[in-house]
């Protein structure tokens, strides 16, 4: 059985695999890609026994199978306080540097004719850029611009996987399915004066750093990215010059080990030479779910803005109940309104046609009715292909009872709208207890400010961090909830409305960009840092942001930090710094080993200078998983500020954990003096569980806060 493995080695790849293989032409035949700028190594196909082989050279540090990544699938900035550049220079700072700044998109490529990647008054390239335009189907070299300037696909990865007849779309950095162009758009995308999804929505938009650049790095395909390909993509992007990289996918949880994992090990040699990696948390909604869990990631999870998209369900009664929908379909008239379950057709039983199954529904029943269906999955198609089903049975509605609340507006066929389970219960109840049940759905709106927001949404993946708990995760929320921007048109449109925190992710990348523009020379864990500790956890009315469904308040494992918050970024005053070598260190702490070490660091380091816990990485939020009775964790902050500048500590507690923050007073005398404090907890409750609280550094002008998360027990 042969399968695609890549193997991160100290020798040559033709060393290894010649010597596995017995000859030049087999090894070349075997051969997918090289490994040459962040980290040595290479792809090829291989069989288990030649795997195993392999591994066990000297020299080869790691063999691994070519696992599959998933995507993790505008109003937004105005809701957020950046309106515009404008905003940041009547905050003092200009950002004008972001058009020397390249963000790298590893995604399913781009739409270079958007008009969000217009090139219309942008300079030069920047000087050092060593990218590349690679020619490919319905683009070539002169498809790249002034705002679009590096475009790469890989798919040798996908291909050594999937069946020889599988779809591919477009053989070149070429978008087919609109994933890349919207991602790339939130990020960056220049001023369009009337976007709009289908009259939904309209307005001007554009991304958080819309003069910055675009390198863009295909590797994700109509069935997902390949390990072999998105090392790839690293490789290129680190050799290339791109500042930052975003990364809209991951994989499902749980993830495995950082060495098992190619964004782990991609994104620690982007970390190594400079580049900050913005990762998505993914898309599974439920505690412990978060992936992209290595600390020298920035790793986002998706919120709300105040913005929802509609639709009213009028009932017989006169009741109305609001749904979610970008359905542009309305009903002339009240009709009858049946469960499905009760056009069960064939061999289907009640309960399953309840769901709306393919075939499921009985046309005799089901024609001229809108239907009650329900549904389970999270997928946006799923729900899409419903409405086909209840269409096609002769359906002219439908209401959707998401089982799972998430709360996310689709594209509908038909007149149709999303409600949660209790309003669906409701709905349900009203049809038990009519004898001649009627309703009528209208069309979609725009709705601004009904709800709280921001809310973390349903969908996005929590805490708390399932590989290694001493590092919260995600880091940081940001706006990943029905988002229009840029969109591929062989996908339908040239603007889209889409939900997950895909989304969020480019907005956190957006901001980035401004904070690397603004300090050049700030790491990578600086630019987190600030990020981190500026965000907000109230939400726009001063209350405590909540989490759906149910808007209880949310937590550090819904948020992280908080709520990305432009307005302060730019000016953190105090940061948590980390180099490399402290990333090194905290593996050490996790019990790697030299050989289990090398398969991230490609490089010989050692563990010379063990920290006895990971909860000592300098990390901008404080994770403390197993409490006891006393522990200690130490930090170091560097003033970014005013040279001279005093910060005093306010700690809002874990319940029952007292606090102490020693010396719980800092005074700096100069820009770039490090001060070292720790944190002292001590159980005085016997109540078990994770507690959560915050640490401030505190003067008159700025606040620098710490999340606290401490299991007791």
């Amino acid at each position: 059985m042969y399968q695609s493995c890549v193997g991160l080695a100290h020798r040559t790849r033709f060393q290894s695999q010649v010597s596995v293989l017995q000859s030049i032409e087999e090894a070349q035949a075997s051969h997918i890609y090289s490994y040459r700028h962040g980290f040595r190594g290479f792809a090829a196909k291989l069989t288990d026994e030649q795997a195993s082989k392999i591994s066990k050279m000297e020299g080869v540090v790691s063999v691994f199978p070519n696992s599959k990544r998933k995507l993790h699938t505008t109003h937004s900035w105005d809701f957020m306080g950046l309106l515009d550049d404008q905003t940041m220079e009547t905050l003092g700072y200009s950002v004008k540097n972001q058009e020397n700044i390249i963000i790298g998109f590893i995604d399913t490529g781009i739409w270079p004719e958007s008009p969000s990647f217009s090139d219309t008054d942008m300079p030069a390239v920047p000087q050092g850029w060593k990218g590349h335009c690679q020619s490919g189907e319905a683009f070539n070299a002169s498809t790249c611009n002034r705002k679009v300037i590096g475009a790469r696909y890989y798919k040798s990865g996908y291909e050594a996987e999937e069946e020889s007849n599988a779809k591919i779309s477009f053989r070149s950095a070429r978008d087919s399915t609109g994933h890349g162009s919207h991602t790339a758009s939130i990020a960056a995308g220049r001023y369009v004066q009337n976007m709009n999804y289908k009259g939904l929505a309209s307005g001007g938009a554009r991304g958080g750093a819309p003069m910055a650049r675009i390198a863009v790095y295909k590797t994700c395909w109509d069935s997902g990215c390949y390990d072999v390909d998105l090392l790839a993509a690293f490789d290129d992007a680190i050799r290339d010059g791109v500042h930052i990289l975003s990364l809209s996918l991951g994989a499902q949880s749980p993830q495995g080990d950082y060495f098992n994992d190619a964004i782990s090990i991609g994104s620690f040699h982007a970390a190594n030479r400079g580049v900050l990696v913005v990762s998505s948390a993914g898309n599974e909604g439920n505690l412990g779910s978060a992936t992209n869990l290595a600390p020298w990631m920035l790793t986002v999870a998706a919120g709300s803005t105040d913005r929802d998209f509609t639709s009213d369900i009028i009932l017989g009664n006169g009741a109305k109940i609001t749904g979610e929908s970008l359905s542009l379909f309305e009903m002339n008239a009240s009709t009858r309104i049946i469960s499905a379950s009760e056009a069960f057709a064939g061999y289907f039983t009640p309960y399953q046609s309840s769901y709306c199954l393919e075939s499921s529904l009985n046309k005799t029943k089901t024609k001229g009715k809108v239907l009650v269906c329900r549904h389970v999955e999270r997928s946006t198609e799923s729900k899409v292909a419903k409405s086909k089903i209840v269409k096609e049975a002769g359906g002219v509605g439908m209401i959707l009872i998401d089982e799972t609340d998430q709360d996310v507006a689709i594209p509908f066929v038909i007149p149709s709208a999303i409600v949660g389970k209790k309003k669906g219960q409701k709905i349900l109840s009203y049809l038990k207890t009519t004898r001649k049940p009627m309703s009528k759905i209208l069309r979609a709106k725009t709705v601004i400010g009904a709800q709280s927001a921001p809310r973390v949404a349903a969908f996005s993946s929590r805490g708390p961090n399932a590989l290694n708990p001493e590092i919260l995760k995600p880091d940081i929320t940001a706006p990943g909830l029905n988002i229009l921007a840029a969109w591929s048109p062989v996908a339908g449109n040239m603007f889209n409305i889409l939900s997950g925190t895909s989304m969020a992710c480019p907005h956190v990348t957006g901001i980035a960009t401004l904070v690397k523009a603004v300090h050049p020379s700030w790491s990578p864990s600086a630019i987190k840092s600030a990020i981190m500790t500026t965000a907000t956890i109230l939400d726009k009315r001063h209350k405590p942001i909540s989490v759906d469904p149910e808007q209880k308040r949310a937590n550090a494992f819904d948020y992280g930090s908080g709520f990305l918050n432009p307005a302060r970024v730019l000016d953190p005053g105090l940061i948590y710094d980390s180099e490399p070598t402290d990333f090194i260190t905290f593996l050490c702490s996790l019990g790697y080993d030299q050989r289990s070490l090398h398969l991230v660091t490609r490089d010989n380091s050692t563990c010379k200078s063990k920290i006895t816990t990971a909860s000592n990485l300098n990390y901008p939020s404080i994770s403390v998983p197993n409490l006891k009775d006393n522990f200690s964790v130490t930090r170091v902050v560097t003033n970014v500020g005013k040279a001279t500048i005093i910060y005093n500590s306010i700690v809002s507690a874990p319940p029952g954990v007292n606090v102490t923050v020693v010396p719980n007073r800092l005074a700096f005398t100069r820009i770039g003096q490090k001060i070292k404090f720790s944190v002292n907890f001590k159980v005085t409750s016997s109540s078990k569980g994770y507690k959560f609280g915050f640490l401030s550094w505190t003067n008159r002008r700025l606040q620098v806060t710490s999340p606290l998360v401490v299991k007791v027990g």
